[in-house]
C-alpha cells in the first residue's frame, strides 16, 4: 500500500533509519487548496515510521515556516537527514521569505534528539547561493533563485561531509541550466559552496538529487519535468517528453559523471513518479520509492509509491 494522509498531498521525502524502524520525512499540505500546484506554497515537512516500508504510522508535522520576519517564513521545503557524530540528528532543509515572495531559496537545518521533535538551528540559514558560480534570481532566464534540496552524506574520502543540490549556472540556455551544485563542511555547520557536480545543458532543474554507491558505481538520482527541458534537445531526445526520476553515474563519487542514455530511470510521458529515493530494507536489500505525481489522466495523486525492487 502506498503511504498516504487523508485528506493531504504528500510529495517531496527523505528518510533516516534509526534501529529497526525507518523514519520517512515529507512535503505536505490540504487538499482543501484550489488548485494541486497551490500546495507548494502551504507546504510543512510531515513524519511517518515504519518497519517495513509498507505499513506507515503518521507521526505528524514536525517543521513548518517561521513567524516572519525570518529567512524560512515563507516555506520549509525538502531536505534530508543525518546523524551527527555526537549522536543528535541533523535535518537541513529548504527555506524562502514572504518578503521576498517565496523567489530566493537558502538552505538552514533542524536539530533533534530522538527524530520526532525538531528545533530549527541558529537565526539564520547555513547556507546561501554563491553568486561567482551559480545564477541568482532573474525574472528573464527562471522563475526562482534555484539553491534548494539538499542531500548531505559523509565524504567518502573521510574530510567531513558533502553536499549535492538544486542549482542553476549563469550562462547557456535558460531551459538547459540546470546543474547539481555541491558543497562541503568539516562539521555540518560551515559550508563552503563549490562548483558544479554535473552540468550538461539539457535540463532547466535537477531537482531532488541523491548520490549513493552501488555494486562498484556512484549514482545521482534527480527529477525533472519535460517541461523544463532545452527545447532542442527535447526535440530531438530519442524517447520524447519524459517527466519523473533520471540518473547519473561515476566510478568515483566526485566525478566525472555521465548521463547513461536518453531514457529516465523511472519515468514516462504522464509522470507517475518523481522525486525518487534510493535505500535499503532492513535485510539491506536496494529499493527505489517515489512520489506518486499524477495519474493517467494528468491529476496530481500526492502519496508515496511502494518500494519496488532496482538492479
Amino acid at each position: 500500500m502506498a503511504f498516504e494522509i487523508p485528506g493531504s498531498y504528500v510529495w517531496d521525502f527523505w528518510f533516516a533509519w534509526h534501529e529497526e524502524t525507518i523514519h520517512l520525512f515529507f512535503l505536505t499540505a490540504p487538499r482543501t487548496i484550489d488548485h494541486a500546484d497551490l500546495r507548494h506554497p502551504n507546504a510543512r515537512i510531515g513524519h511517518a515510521t515504519s518497519q517495513d516500508l509498507m505499513n506507515w504510522k503518521y507521526e505528524g508535522i514536525v517543521l513548518a515556516p517561521s513567524a516572519p520576519p525570518y529567512w524560512d517564513d515563507g516555506t520549509t521545503w525538502t531536505g534530508s537527514v543525518v546523524k551527527r557524530p555526537d549522536g543528535k540528528w541533523m535535518m537541513f532543509y529548504t527555506g524562502t521569505m514572504l518578503s521576498e515572495e517565496r523567489k530566493y531559496q537558502r538552505i538552514g537545518a533542524a536539530v533533534s534528539d530522538d527524530l520526532f521533535v525538531w528545533v530549527k538551528l541558529g537565526t539564520g540559514p547555513l547556507l546561501e547561493i554563491d553568486p561567482d558560480i551559480y545564477e541568482t534570481y532573474d525574472v528573464t532566464r527562471w522563475h526562482d533563485q534555484a539553491f534548494r534540496d539538499p542531500w548531505v552524506y559523509p565524504d567518502p574520502a573521510g574530510r567531513g561531509w558533502r553536499m549535492i543540490f538544486t542549482a542553476r549556472e549563469k550562462d547557456g540556455h535558460p531551459g538547459g541550466s540546470g546543474v547539481i551544485g555541491q558543497a562541503s563542511s568539516p562539521d555540518l555547520l560551515v559550508w563552503k559552496v563549490e562548483k558544479p557536480l554535473f552540468r550538461i545543458g539539457y535540463y532547466g532543474e535537477m531537482e531532488v538529487p541523491q548520490i549513493f554507491e552501488l555494486d562498484g558505481w556512484w549514482y545521482c538520482l534527480f527529477s525533472n519535468a519535460s517541461r523544463y527541458m532545452e527545447p532542442t534537445y527535447l526535440a530531438t531526445r530519442k524517447t520524447g517528453a519524459e517527466t519523473g526520476t533520471h540518473y547519473i553515474r561515476s566510478r568515483s563519487p566526485s566525478g566525472p559523471f555521465e548521463l547513461v542514455e536518453d531514457s529516465f530511470f523511472g519515468g514516462d510521458p504522464v509522470g507517475r513518479f518523481y522525486g525518487g529515493r534510493f535505500l535499503r530494507t532492513r535485510a539491506g536489500t536496494p529499493v527505489f520509492m517515489a512520489f506518486l505525481n499524477h495519474s493517467a489522466d494528468g491529476i496530481f495523486v500526492g502519496e508515496i509509491s511502494d518500494p519496488l525492487p532496482i538492479w
